[in-house]
């Protein structure tokens, strides 16, 4: 039996194989195989001798004879269908990517950044994955009459999406609590002695917007204010959506002294109108935020805002979409993450 430290003769300088590696560690062929691809059934002591025998070895795996045999392409799609302006304009973004990117680190998976914003791109991914070119895809700004969404079903990848379609998601998900944040946010309003309090929501085919917008109107309900459409401004959370919509809810309710917008960028939008407006912030209107993203903190006065883990929310759909690609058959998962009031000048 060979034992690691007992080098077997090289020929030359080429490369170790996988046999080389079974006989300086004085296991069998398969034994390397299953640690180099990481499969189960191997104990301990066995995987620790034939790591240090590749690392003895210096022996780096075949990528293209393992995808053959694994079926694994060591590659995920994080898929967003949004444009390279938004992409660029909102935090939000950047952030899950960072969180997705973290978890990543320290595996051997490629990360693809997929934009989709045209039909003629969207078939091109659903080629792309039918093909089963990555192990797994992650989608993040999901609407809910989405194609993509049921493209994903179909191709029967592992996927985790980033929100959801509706509460019967049948994928697994990562997604804030929306309704409790904007619910608190209200409160919060509701709670300074303000009465006549705007909101500016999200795209309604969005979950998220939807709950935001119902926990602005269950705190309406809570606090005994009326519920006004004339208060509710319409919104894309962009912050030009929120330019908009403050324009349109000051002709007419001149007289409101709060607003809720559901998106930081929206309530910085809103916030640019006030005050050519004339309005002091806080004192004639007091504005809340939803994200806490850098945009809050430098915002003139500072944002008070509803904090949504979005990096944390991108290391939670990596984690649960790894554990998907290592045990496919696993049921679906829902995670969601809590949400926290954080208050600064602004109300």
């Amino acid at each position: 039996m060979t034992h690691v430290g007992e080098r077997p003769a090289r020929r030359g300088s080429a490369r170790p194989t996988l046999e080389a590696v079974a006989q300086l560690a004085g296991v069998g062929r398969g034994t390397v195989s299953r640690v180099v691809n990481g499969a189960p059934g191997v104990s301990d002591q066995a995987r620790a001798v034939v790591e240090r025998a590749i690392a003895e070895l210096g022996y780096v795996p075949n990528r293209a004879a393992r995808t053959l045999v694994t079926s694994r392409t060591d590659a995920i799609a994080l898929v967003i269908p949004e444009t390279e302006t938004r992409l660029a304009s909102e935090p939000f973004f950047a952030e899950i990517i960072r969180g997705v990117a973290s978890e990543l680190s320290d595996t051997e998976m490629q990360l693809l950044l997929i934009l989709v914003r045209t039909a003629q791109e969207r078939d091109r991914l659903a080629a792309y994955l039918s093909g089963h070119r990555v192990d797994g895809v992650l989608m993040v700004s999901v609407h809910s009459e989405d194609p993509l969404v049921d493209l994903l079903e179909r191709t029967g990848l592992p996927a985790v999406l980033g929100g959801r379609r509706s509460e019967l998601e049948s994928l697994s998900y990562v997604n804030p609590d929306n309704f409790g944040g904007a619910w608190a946010a209200v409160r919060h309003l509701a709670g300074l002695g303000r009465t006549r309090i705007a909101t500016i929501t999200g795209p309604p085919d969005m979950e998220g917007a939807r709950s935001r917008l119902d926990g602005y109107r269950r705190a309406l309900e809570e606090a005994g204010l009326p519920e006004d459409e004339a208060l509710l401004g319409r919104g894309d959370f962009s912050e030009e959506s929120g330019v908009r919509a403050m324009h349109e809810l000051l002709e007419r309710r001149p007289d409101l002294d709060a607003v809720f917008g559901a998106s930081d960028l929206m309530a910085a939008g809103a916030m640019r109108v006030l005050r050519q407006s004339g309005r002091r912030i806080p004192e004639d209107v007091a504005v809340v935020g939803f994200d806490d993203s850098p945009v809050a903190r430098h915002t003139d006065p500072a944002m008070t805002t509803v904090r949504q883990p979005s990096e944390e929310m991108g290391r939670a759909m990596a984690r649960l979409l790894l554990e998907e690609i290592a045990a496919p058959s696993r049921t679906h998962r829902q995670i969601i993450l809590t949400t926290e009031l954080v208050r600064r000048e602004s109300a």
